[in-house]
């Protein structure tokens, strides 16, 4: 169908999709809270906007009975699908609250270090991102100098729109615009625990950014623990051009020889490169929408079916820059 020549139909889906919108707000502040995980309890879900607003009908999901809302701040909400209202109100959770406290501003020498990010432009050593996993990458701190997080730098692999220019640095890349969630947690025993900041960070990267996209966070405050930091790094979904997250159904259903529906999870651009040039392990893998879910390392033997495991490429190759503080 040409929608250009079809109005009248796009005025229908744009109705249609306004009234299955439903907007997740503070309860205490009435202000919407942005990018809520919205799980649907069987490994898949979907995310809120910057508004705090998400589409369900029964139509799209007509499988899925319960809602688990959860967000960063706040008390986990269940919701029955049936009768959805059109706003949900959610409630501080006062323990995550305490935790938070004011850092007096630095006022000392420091030099900048830097860890530099590992890019490939090559499309089988890559992750395919979807958005029921989020991966997280451990630095260690190797001293007790203090240290400060200023940019995050993210490899990504560009695309080539012809096959057979992939090699040609100059060849014309497939557009993408995709919203990221990025996550700092310190270290629990070997994996990430708390969050070290109590706000949503967000960047949307397109091909226009090249092989990496740089995160400037030198405004918030993030500091090195003694035992090291994790990094994580979470696809949210495609933007229109304005960067506002899109509505898409984010898995695909596929019936399978004995008549039962099967969901895949979409896969998002841009692809992430994964590298064996990072000795050890430091990569950590875990799904999101699956209730009370776990952290596993990305490494053979830990149920993960992969080709890049087989190949070696088991790290993806976060870089940082951050300030050493001098005594």
């Amino acid at each position: 169908m040409n929608y250009k020549s079809s109005p009248f139909y796009l005025l229908l889906f744009y109705v249609s999709l306004s009234f299955a919108q439903t907007t997740i707000k503070d309860a205490q502040t009435n202000y919407p809270v942005s990018y809520a995980t919205v799980s649907f309890n069987n490994g898949n879900g979907l995310f809120a906007n910057d508004e705090g607003q998400f589409t369900f009908t029964k139509k799209l999901y007509p499988d899925i009975d319960s809602l688990y809302i959860s967000a960063l701040g706040f008390k986990d909400l269940k919701v029955a699908t049936a009768n959805l209202p059109e706003t949900l109100l959610m409630h501080t959770e006062v323990n995550a609250l305490d935790e938070v406290f004011i850092t007096a501003k630095i006022d000392r020498k420091f030099k900048v270090e830097d860890i530099k990010p590992y890019l490939d432009d090559e499309y089988h050593h890559c992750w395919l991102p979807t958005i029921e996993s989020e991966i997280a990458v451990f630095f260690n701190n190797p001293d007790e100098s203090l240290k400060k997080i200023t940019k995050v730098h993210f490899p990504i692999t560009l695309e080539s729109k012809d096959w057979d220019k992939r090699k040609r640095s100059n060849a014309d890349k497939k557009p993408f615009s995709t919203l990221f969630k990025v996550k700092f947690y310190n270290n629990e025993n070997g994996l990430p625990g708390k969050e070290i900041i109590l706000r949503t960070i967000v960047f949307r990267a397109t091909e226009k950014d090249g092989d990496k996209f740089t995160l400037d966070v030198s405004d918030e405050d993030i500091f090195i623990p003694k035992s090291g930091v994790f990094v994580s790094l979470q696809v949210l979904g495609y933007t229109d051009d304005k960067g506002k997250l899109l509505s898409n159904k984010k898995y695909k259903e596929i019936k399978s020889n004995y008549g039962s529906i099967i969901k895949i999870p979409t896969n998002f651009r841009p692809l992430l490169p994964f590298t064996d040039k990072i000795s050890g392990h430091k990569t950590y893998i875990k799904r999101v929408f699956v209730n009370e879910n776990n952290w596993t390392l990305f490494e053979r033997g830990n149920n993960f079916q992969s080709t890049l495991l087989q190949s070696g490429l088991n790290n993806y190759g976060i870089g940082l820059t951050f300030n050493v503080y001098k005594d």
